[in-house]
């Protein structure tokens, strides 16, 4: 590394890794939680005919005030909460919502908590913006450590405390009298963050309102629209209004605000491929415990986490890449994830495939 960048780039930036994102070149690609369903064909002409009407020569709607509306519908975001008005604010992915809010709360010496293992952005977007990060081991089952995530409510006093609702990369649910807990305790905001809705069917958003301290976030990823990029935040008007002043002008472009217009107006399209991906979630639940060398867990996302009991993680995973297979390799994280791999549930045929790929490799 050269002096200069040494000089001018913050050290905490030059010791962490950039995200990497491995490339599946032709492989069944089980690695990342996407819904493995396109957009039916009977739909394609209807949204190519909105594309080709966006003004791209234009700048989108700042606000996106249309997608906003429509989105906070199809969510049922409550409008109020007794007295409380609740709004929400669009981001470029969840991502981009997280480091809105940390931006908006990083002080000198303010924190950010979250259990851990956990979704690997709460930490990474912490340390982008200057913010120190709590991470709060989970117990062995992947429940909250109550005990330990209050007595560290109370030392740290945390500006932001995620909880994801099913938690990534374990794929349960918390339980909720826990959630209540913890947003009883925190005198910070508390962010329940239900990427995996569809696969969960479960929400804190009726909610929204209820608690001075509750955001609730959303994206349409997961529902099968990962590539548009969009998340969605929901909260009292009184903290929505502050990350708003955050959010970059324009920051959902146009093809995205058509596309998920269009999307939620055929909402059924999608809850259906989301359906089929809950029955062969059971599907390959019991397919997986069915191999004595893993231990499965249970999953209300749509992916599963198995621990290697018999034999080594890494070399499942490189021998089911050689079979064509590309799925996660959690066992660098390290603690409960040691040994561990994470499955995304994919098509049929391609559950069929990581299956079959599975025997070849612990035979």
């Amino acid at each position: 590394m050269s002096e200069k960048v040494e000089n001018l780039i913050r050290k905490e930036v030059q010791e962490i890794n950039a995200y990497h994102v491995p490339n599946p070149g032709d492989m069944i690609k089980l690695d990342a939680m996407e819904n493995p369903y396109s957009m039916p064909q009977s739909l394609m002409d209807e949204w190519l005919g909105l594309v080709r009407q966006a003004e791209i020569n234009r700048y989108p709607d700042p606000s996106a005030a249309r997608l906003s509306a429509t989105l906070e519908s199809y969510m049922e975001v409550p409008d109020h909460f007794s007295s409380v008005k609740n709004k929400v604010i669009l981001g470029n992915g969840s991502d981009e919502l997280i480091q809105i809010m940390a931006m908006a709360v990083a002080k000198p010496g303010s924190k950010i908590m979250a259990p851990e293992p956990g979704f690997v952005m709460y930490n990474m977007i912490a340390t982008f913006v200057g913010m120190d990060y709590i991470g709060v081991a989970l117990k062995d089952d992947f429940s909250l450590d109550m005990p330990a995530m209050l007595v560290a409510i109370e030392t740290h006093q945390p500006a932001l405390i995620f909880l994801a609702y099913p938690n990534n990369p374990t794929g349960n649910l918390f339980s909720d009298d826990d959630i209540l807990k913890i947003i009883d305790m925190a005198e910070g905001l508390v962010v329940v963050d239900e990427a995996y809705h569809p696969f969960a069917c479960e929400s804190f958003m009726s909610r929204v309102g209820e608690f001075d301290n509750l955001l609730v976030m959303r994206t349409v990823s997961k529902m099968g629209l990962a590539g548009l990029r969009l998340g969605m935040l929901a909260g009292p008007e009184k903290w929505i209004d502050q990350f708003d002043k955050i959010r970059l002008p324009y920051n959902i472009n146009i093809l995205t605000q058509v596309t998920a217009e269009f999307a939620i107006k055929h909402a059924d399209i999608f809850e259906k491929q989301a359906k089929i991906i809950r029955q062969q979630r059971e599907w390959l639940h019991k397919e997986l415990c069915a191999f004595n060398q893993f231990e499965v867990f249970p999953s209300r996302a749509n992916f599963i986490l198995l621990k290697v009991l018999k034999g080594d993680a890494t070399y499942i995973f490189e021998g089911l890449k050689q079979r064509g297979v590309l799925i996660k390799n959690s066992h660098s994280a390290g603690g409960v994830l040691t040994q561990c791999l994470r499955v995304t549930v994919g098509k049929q045929e391609e559950n069929l495939a990581l299956v079959d790929a599975l025997k070849a490799c612990v035979e």
